[in-house]
């Protein structure tokens, strides 16, 4: 049996955790504590039934329980501070929180692809309200290390969108997977129980900005709204805002424009600071030591340039 949860795949059989296709390095010790955690997802478990499954009855002092908790976050992409997949409760115990699904063990999948035909991956269902998900805005500009730019911007369009309570927004760690890959949006929406995917591309030249982007129903394959947006770089945050709105009045007249309206606040005046923010935000998610060193130092040259950026005030925090 296979475990996905977001864009990771854990296969306890071959004792393998992947994300995407990249094969993520986990210490036997910690692979084994989040297998255990994902198999028990359905309760709490305590911390001395973690020590007994893991470490067999062995005297295990609490920090290299947390040590080893931490391990596990760091290798799915979860911190302490966010808990978003492992959750600690207070004088209880932890809990694997993560949406997982259930799929074919790796035997038997590459035993489907032998015979010719792909395993198909579950569909979810739709939520009860508008579902979207952004994936990544392709980088048009010629230097390929802008890419950390289309990847903010689709950052700040997720949080624009999720404003609205009216809608239902994938998480960004859920669509990275999708990157640079041409997949169908009815595939994509089937695995991610989505109704809406927001496709774009970002074209950076000296101080003019373009973003286009359109908007597809997933359940039919057709496009409900396309449209491109131009201006000069100071006017960044404008220009996100017009594409928010656009993309909410696209999905449903009835959507709480509103609430976009009253929510809608700058990040940061300084666009420098701001753009030091996006690279430490890229670096981030490389999820490596040395990347995460690196991004700690970028956010902190945007927190010298603008004192009171919050975001880059948490990011650092994050790393």
């Amino acid at each position: 049996m296979r475990y996905l949860f977001e864009e990771y795949a854990f296969d306890a059989e071959r004792r393998e955790l992947r994300r995407g296709t990249d094969l993520v390095s986990v210490a036997p010790q910690v692979f084994d504590l989040l297998d255990y955690l994902i198999r028990n997802r359905e309760r709490v478990v305590g911390k001395d039934e973690l020590i007994d499954a893991i470490w067999q009855g062995r005297s295990v002092s609490d920090a290299a329980l947390t040590t080893r908790l931490n391990s596990v976050r760091c290798a799915i992409g979860d911190s302490g501070e966010e808990q978003r997949l492992v959750r600690t409760l207070p004088r209880r115990g932890f809990r694997f929180v993560g949406k997982v699904r259930e799929t074919l063990a790796a035997a038997d999948t590459e035993a489907v692809a032998d015979s010719g035909a792909e395993a198909p991956k579950p569909a979810l269902s739709l939520p009860d309200k508008p579902s979207i998900a952004v994936l990544p805005f392709a980088n048009l500009c010629s230097d390929p290390e802008q890419d950390y730019f289309a990847d903010g911007m689709v950052e700040d369009i997720i949080l624009g969108l999720s404003r609205s309570k009216s809608l239902f927004v994938i998480a960004r760690h859920s669509t990275l997977a999708y990157k640079g890959k041409a997949i169908d949006v009815k595939q994509i929406g089937q695995e991610l129980g989505v109704r809406y995917v927001l496709e774009g591309s970002v074209r950076k030249a000296g101080n003019r900005l373009r973003i286009a982007g359109q908007l597809i129903d997933t359940t039919t394959g057709t496009h409900l709204w396309a449209d491109r947006f131009d201006s000069e770089i100071g006017d960044l945050f404008d220009l996100q805002d017009r594409l928010t709105s656009s993309v909410i009045g696209a999905i449903s007249p009835q959507l709480e424009r509103a609430e976009i309206e009253r929510a809608r606040r700058k990040p940061t005046d300084n666009l420098q600071a701001y753009d030091y923010y996006l690279r430490a935000f890229a670096a981030f998610f490389n999820f490596t030591e040395k990347a995460s060193i690196e991004a700690i130092e970028l956010a902190k040259i945007a927190r010298e340039l603008d004192p009171e950026f919050a975001r880059a005030y948490a990011l650092g925090a994050r790393c």
